[in-house]
């Protein structure tokens, strides 16, 4: 039986280190990868071509009134809104995430009311509520609760429209940000804080180097995203009268009939803003994964650098 299938079994192929010298090495092709290249490059020239030659853009009056003082006041207050209201909010919304994951029923009950009802009404309702608060208390005394008052203030002095725009604002905000506090903290694996704590690593140690690191993977990116919806939620605030970014273009283009143009103002100042955010938030989220991934993400020049690198390669195979 061992001759036979001796016999019958295929010759031994004698593998040399020029085995491979005739093998023709092929690139491999994705023309329908240049089809949507050059499917989405003409797409983009059409919209391009469109928004430099429709006169009705009126980019003149755009470049006109894109740095002008008015516009960039109301910039430079949108920004104060955004920053109170995202600190605030933020700082208020991590002592609300760890009432809600306190074992304490009352801190609990208190603070799923809390993100319940400002999550429940409206933001353009709490700025109002806020603005009208004199006609609900005239003054606001300061002494010992449930006795004798120490001196009062009135509201209308004490909260004005700058004041009601931040606490709207800080206070809607705190409840989404409670929720994304919470869910970072939720998602931690909790055998690392049992290890941990069975190693004799102390509470704030455990917390620092390894609760808030994985925490803030998942906080990053949904902060960030309410950050980004705050700076735009400030042009609510224009019911206030507030001399916001939308409130001055609207101001504007009542006055000159510029719709378009100024709207466009708005938009590209919006842009700015959100852009400047957005590479921070990537910086940021960058910086927190590096105990997860082993290579990583490029930043946007190292991205440049290996797509023109590869361009060059291609053209010349």
């Amino acid at each position: 039986m061992s001759e036979l299938a001796t016999a019958h079994a295929p010759p031994a192929r004698d593998e040399g280190p020029d085995d491979d010298a005739d093998l023709t090495i092929v690139q491999a092709r994705h023309p329908w990868r240049w089809v949507a290249t050059a499917v989405v490059a003409v797409l983009v020239a059409m919209a391009l071509h469109a928004l430099a030659t429709n006169p009705a853009w009126d980019w003149a009056t755009v470049g006109q009134y894109l740095f002008a003082p008015s516009i960039l006041r109301a910039v430079l207050l949108t920004l104060q809104l955004t920053v109170l209201g995202i600190v605030v909010g933020f700082v208020l919304g991590t002592v609300l995430a760890v009432m809600r994951l306190s074992p304490n029923p009352l801190l609990r009950s208190v603070s799923w009311t809390y993100v319940w009802i400002f999550r429940s009404v409206p933001l353009i309702l709490q700025l109002l509520f806020w603005y009208n608060l004199a006609l609900l208390y005239k003054s606001i005394s300061f002494g010992v609760p449930f006795g004798p008052a120490l001196f009062e203030i009135g509201t209308m002095d004490l909260v004005g429209p700058v004041t009601a725009a931040v606490l709207g604002l800080a206070l809607h905000q705190a409840a989404y940000a409670a929720e994304v506090v919470r869910a970072g903290f939720l998602g931690i694996d909790q055998g690392q804080l049992e290890a941990a704590a069975a190693l004799g690593i102390p509470r704030w140690r455990r917390f620092r180097r390894i609760q808030l690191p994985q925490a803030m993977r998942t906080i990053v990116p949904t902060a960030a995203n309410e950050l980004i919806g705050l700076v735009k939620g400030t042009s609510v605030v224009y019911i206030m009268a507030l001399s916001e970014l939308f409130y001055q273009v609207q101001v504007i283009y009542t006055r000159t009939g510029r719709v378009i143009p100024m709207l466009l103002v708005a938009a590209v100042w919006y842009l700015v803003l959100t852009t400047v955010l957005s590479i921070g938030q990537f910086y940021v989220e960058r910086h927190y994964a590096k105990g997860a991934l082993r290579v990583l993400a490029p930043t946007p020049l190292q991205r440049l650098r290996a797509t023109v690198a590869r361009f060059r390669r291609e053209v010349a195979a």
